[in-house]
């Protein structure tokens, strides 16, 4: 979300900028805007990427403990249900 705001903040000053400017556009006024949405954009992206292989990483976890959990629970019950000799 911040790399998308930083984007959005970007291309407003950009155009902001341009429409200060007049009839006298020049590129310099327009890429310092661009350079700002851009590279909030990558920040955004890289930090989004990260997160979400962390984010599997942990899901898979939490799956495993789960799964571990429930094959004991099963081995306890049948032990439970075992008839008496």
């Amino acid at each position: 979300m911040l790399g998308f705001l930083g984007t959005v903040t970007g291309m407003v000053r950009a155009f902001f900028d341009m429409a200060n400017a007049g009839t006298n556009v020049d590129v310099t006024l327009l890429s310092s805007g661009i350079y700002e949405a851009l590279v909030t954009t990558v920040g955004g992206l890289v930090v989004g990427i990260i997160t979400l292989f962390a984010y599997n990483y942990l899901v898979s976890q939490v799956d495993n403990v789960v799964n571990k959990m429930e094959a004991r629970t099963m081995e306890f019950m049948d032990l439970l249900n075992e008839p008496a000799n």
